[in-house]
């Protein structure tokens, strides 16, 4: 279930009030990426692996700042340069991909985490920590599906078109605990109640 266009309404919004009481560099990169909805984090990590040459999944301060510019953030140097150092906690003047992510996405409470990962689970039928077309057939049901409905599209092209809902970064019709996780961060921060949250996952994937 993709974040819907109510859902990012409602978390682009709050990320802008956010912003406005917001002094913690790392929190206000936080508001300026979730902006952008659910995937704005998500956005910022493909833009920084273009830099990624040698394949070292990390960046340097440079690197860093002028992925944030290329990805359309207004910050000054000051700001980008105090959430590198925050970012960067073993002072190695590189900061590792999925660390970044992980300082970056939206925290979750346990509950909510819980969910999200029964979820993925009940998902991942092969039980190999990611989730293919394979895994979703039998659980996402692409029978009402306008493309699938008129002959254009097949049940696997509909299926690929539900996971690239995710984001995910090389579209390889796969999606990891990790881009799950940064995604339901994301939905997450557009909902204020718990019951609400849990009652949209349960409904979404039959927990």
């Amino acid at each position: 279930m993709a974040a819907t266009g109510r859902m990012n309404h409602e978390l682009k919004r709050k990320a802008k009030e956010a912003e406005k009481n917001c002094s913690d560099p790392v929190e206000l990169l936080r508001c300026k990426c979730l902006q952008r909805g659910a995937n704005g984090i998500k956005g910022l990590a493909r833009t920084f692996k273009i830099f990624d040459d040698d394949g070292s999944k990390s960046l340097d301060k440079y690197e860093f700042s002028k992925g944030i510019r290329d990805y359309g953030i207004v910050l000054e140097r000051d700001v980008v340069d105090q959430a590198f150092e925050a970012l960067d906690k073993d002072h190695s003047g590189k900061l590792d991909f999925d660390e970044f992510l992980i300082a970056l996405r939206p925290k979750m409470n346990a509950s909510r985490k819980s969910l999200v990962t029964q979820a993925f689970n009940k998902l991942d039928k092969t039980g190999d920590s990611l989730i293919t077309t394979e895994d979703l057939k039998g659980v996402y049901n692409v029978k009402k599906h306008p493309k699938y409905l008129n002959g254009e599209w097949t049940e696997d092209q509909c299926l690929l078109q539900f996971l690239a809902s995710f984001d995910s970064d090389d579209k390889d019709g796969k999606i990891t605990r990790d881009e799950f996780d940064n995604y339901y961060s994301g939905v997450s921060a557009s909902v204020d109640s718990d019951a609400y949250f849990s009652l949209m996952m349960t409904n979404a994937w039959k927990l």
